[in-house]
């Protein structure tokens, strides 16, 4: 689909016209459809694996939050149960992918000039309130504007209130008169604020609806005495959290919770496909991260917030279990609401390491005297 030229009234350069045409796949082999739905089941295990290799051969023993005997002692599901609830909640999170991208329009591309254009002209059009601003200072930004003129064109232009009639860009094919032009820093800012900070804003909205909407929610599964028993309390046989468990739910829960509450972000932040690929990896990375039992002080995404592995796994002990409810990204409703855990934890840590080696030890004697 093509637009002709637009010329807006005054002095405003005209808008270029532009063709619409399907965005090609970023892989030529993988439709992006299919892509946004195994990207995230993919980074989900990519960074388990990792996390996982890292546990079995004790390679940071001095980062664990948790010892090897704490894991075989203390967690209340076996590692196969908790394979097996991850490749379901994994099938339910691929499904509602397919019927987020099954509804999602055609992906276009070829309007960005067009669009950066746009950008520009509100730019030039916000300029004609700089002199009426600069009159409630005492400034005449007008005889500003003339005396900068010759030595800085572009200043006395934006004073003057976006008039640059030094700039244009030829003569116009249909009327032989010269045609404006945006000036470069106009087009520099327009195009910061189509390609970065309105991306920026989504993603910041997305996140925040996320880290709302786990909140709450996670919140009430532990207030409700039904809603813990019948659904949240799967997810807390884990008291010695690693990574590949990060999804071990409920089926329901984890719908309701992540899956939904993701969705639920991505719609209402109106992220493309692209992006929305983006934000679901990105969730899932973090989630891995968040329960993978290591503090690591080289783990960028254990630093970028304070909601990292260390914080939410003191929600996974019985004496942190109220508190510490944000997740994913932020902990910022912990903040504002109390539910964040204060007080020095370094005991009751030192207490349940000691614990569980103790157990071990037991059990391995009892073992050695029925072998015996």
């Amino acid at each position: 689909m093509a637009t002709t030229n637009m010329t807006i009234p005054n002095d405003l350069p005209p808008l270029p016209s532009y063709t619409l045409v399907e965005q090609p796949d970023l892989l030529s082999w993988l439709p992006d459809f299919y892509l946004s739905v195994l990207s995230p089941t993919l980074a989900y295990w990519v960074v388990s694996i990792i996390f996982h290799l890292i546990d079995v051969y004790d390679v940071f023993p001095q980062y664990r939050l948790h010892t090897p005997a704490e894991i075989a002692q203390r967690n209340k599901a076996t590692r196969y149960e908790v394979f097996r609830d991850v490749i379901i909640q994994q099938i339910i999170q691929g499904v509602a992918s397919v019927a987020l991208g099954y509804f999602d329009p055609p992906q276009l591309m070829g309007k960005e000039e067009y669009d950066v254009a746009v950008w520009a002209t509100r730019v030039r059009l916000a300029q004609r309130a700089l002199p009426a601003m600069l009159g409630l200072l005492g400034i005449n930004a007008v005889s500003v504007a003339k005396n900068m003129a010759v030595s800085h064109p572009a200043i006395a232009g934006a004073l003057a209130g976006g008039h640059y009639p030094f700039l244009t860009s030829g003569l116009s094919a249909s009327e032989g008169a010269s045609v404006p032009a945006f000036a470069t820093w106009e087009l520099v800012v327009a195009k910061a604020i189509y390609h970065l900070i309105i991306p920026g804003i989504q993603f910041v909205l997305a996140v925040t609806i996320l880290d709302s909407w786990q909140y709450f929610l996670h919140r009430a599964m532990h207030m409700n005495k039904w809603l813990y028993t019948t659904f949240h309390s799967r997810h807390h046989r884990l008291y010695v959290p690693y990574a590949y468990g990060a999804l071990y739910n409920h089926p329901f829960e984890g719908f309701l919770l992540d899956t939904a509450g993701a969705g639920l972000a991505y719609k209402v932040a109106c992220l493309t496909p692209r992006q929305g690929m983006i934000f679901f990896v990105m969730s899932a990375i973090k989630t891995v991260d968040d329960h993978c039992g290591y503090a690591l002080p080289l783990d960028p995404l254990q630093h970028l917030t304070s909601n990292n592995a260390a914080y939410h796994d003191i929600h996974h002990q019985s004496w942190g279990i109220k508190t510490n409810f944000s997740q994913p990204f932020f902990t910022f409703w912990d903040t504002l609401l109390g539910t964040m855990w204060k007080g020095d934890t370094s005991l009751k840590y030192e207490r349940s390491r000691t614990n569980a080696q103790k157990f071990l030890e037991t059990e391995a004697k009892k073992a050695s005297a029925k072998a015996q």
